[in-house]
């Protein structure tokens, strides 16, 4: 049987599920990152190795993904959330929390925030998930969304081939270049066999979890920035014709507007050169900035 310990961190037990959690540094407010769909812990590890300079640094796999024990997916934002209250508590990580969320983990982050304003000094959005999104993309883009979830909700996506795996093997290994040698290859690995988690995470993305956000408390008053990254993003070129995807990233522009007016200490700033799925290898000095602004004003 594969070895599948992480090859940074430990896993804590949380109800009987294990779950991968890896922290570096010192002090306070504590950094938490949480990884969008598709992506997991140390996909972040170099802009956390760097915020871990400056404050105490969390990166951490929510169950069904990285290297955390499976679970029934998709989930809803409660459970997500109370899993990482709960994980948070036994690893002893001392609150309160600056959250950094990319995508849907940038929901979560909000999320967590509204749920459990208490523990959170501040948020970092990175390009985050709005549950309003499908309501304000344009109709073609939602008439498409609906046949890719359609086509998700009945798996018709087969088994990759062993030459498609190898392709993908190759191309990653080459993406983590950054990595250390120690976590590349198991990174790598660790993608190739948890591929279908992302598909499975967004099946109650737009319908159930979009209305669980709609219906939580108001997003705490705390120091916010919200990153929008209006740049080139190679698999959404790949989805959607160039007119579709400007009106996406339009839409997408004004929700993140009115996610930073949600505390009267937020912030909007735009990345005009970065894409969405990795912005923070793209341009990780405007992440480390924007963290280190939010450790300024919540200290």
């Amino acid at each position: 049987m594969p070895d599948t310990s992480p090859p940074l961190g430990r896993r804590y037990d949380i109800g009987g599920r294990r779950l991968m959690l890896h922290r570096s540094g010192t002090g306070g407010p504590t950094v938490v990152f949480l990884a969008g769909v598709g992506l997991m812990s140390l996909d972040y590890l170099n802009i956390h190795d760097r915020v871990a300079e400056r404050t105490t640094s969390v990166l951490y796999d929510r169950a069904g993904n990285g290297w955390s024990d499976p679970a029934e997916l998709p989930r809803t934002a409660a459970e997500v959330t109370d899993e990482l209250r709960e994980l948070l508590v036994t690893a002893a990580v001392p609150g309160p929390y600056l959250l950094v969320g990319h995508s849907l983990g940038g929901a979560y982050a909000r999320h967590y925030g509204r749920r459990f304003p208490g523990d959170v000094a501040g948020l970092l959005l990175l390009d985050p998930f709005h549950e309003n999104m499908a309501v304000r993309a344009p109709r073609q883009a939602r008439d498409k969304l609906d046949q890719m979830l359609e086509q998700m909700r009945k798996q018709e996506l087969a088994e990759p081939t062993e030459e498609q795996f190898q392709q993908s093997r190759e191309q990653m290994t080459h993406h983590f270049r950054a990595w250390p040698e120690t976590v590349r290859e198991p990174l790598v690995e660790r993608h190739l066999a948890t591929w279908r988690t992302a598909l499975q995470e967004n099946q109650n993305l737009y319908d159930k979890v979009a209305d669980e956000f709609r219906r939580a408390p108001d997003t705490p008053d705390v120091p916010l920035i919200v990153l929008s990254a209006m740049g080139h993003d190679v698999t959404q070129a790949q989805l959607w014709p160039e007119e579709q995807l400007r009106q996406i990233q339009e839409a997408k522009r004004a929700l993140h507007e009115e996610l930073a007016a949600e505390s009267t200490r937020g912030e909007h700033r735009i990345l005009g050169e970065a894409g969405h799925g990795w912005l923070h290898e793209e341009h990780p000095d405007a992440v480390l900035q924007a963290v280190n602004d939010l450790l300024h004003h919540a200290s």
